[in-house]
């Protein structure tokens, strides 16, 4: 019997602790995602102050298409690669061949293709390898 109380007070501290972990973890991921919008276009954007006209949307594009995307996803030597801005180190080897996509989109990719985030960069490669 005390075998099976000790085994008992071992499986709840395990628990309590395990509990406590993913508590701990889901408290700070909300933190994690909004450090992830602060380098959008749209905080860039400030509000005009009171009663000056608001910005007409043909400048909410200009500004966003002066910053340039931080990633470019580029074929070279068969296969896929992405680039930071600079382009000067590659940030990720794919090892995906260039063939494997419709010949639109290879055109596309050997002229470079750009994006905001990885995240954009592995939905448009998984939406043509899946």
């Amino acid at each position: 019997m005390k075998k099976y109380v000790s085994c008992l007070f071992l499986f709840l501290g395990v628990s309590a602790v395990c509990l406590l972990i993913g508590l701990f973890a889901a408290k700070r991921a909300p933190a994690r995602e909004e450090k992830g919008i602060e380098n959008t276009v749209v905080e860039s954007y400030t509000a005009p102050p009171d009663g000056a006209p608001a910005a007409n949307q043909e400048e909410i594009q200009n500004v966003a298409a002066a910053e340039e995307p931080p990633y470019c996803l580029v074929a070279e030597n068969g296969f896929l690669l992405v680039f930071r801005r600079d382009q000067d180190e590659v940030c990720l080897f794919t090892h995906i061949p260039i063939v494997d996509f419709p010949q639109e989109e290879q055109d596309k990719l050997r002229q470079g293709i750009w994006f905001s985030t990885m995240m954009e960069v592995y939905s448009y490669l998984e939406s043509y390898t899946s």
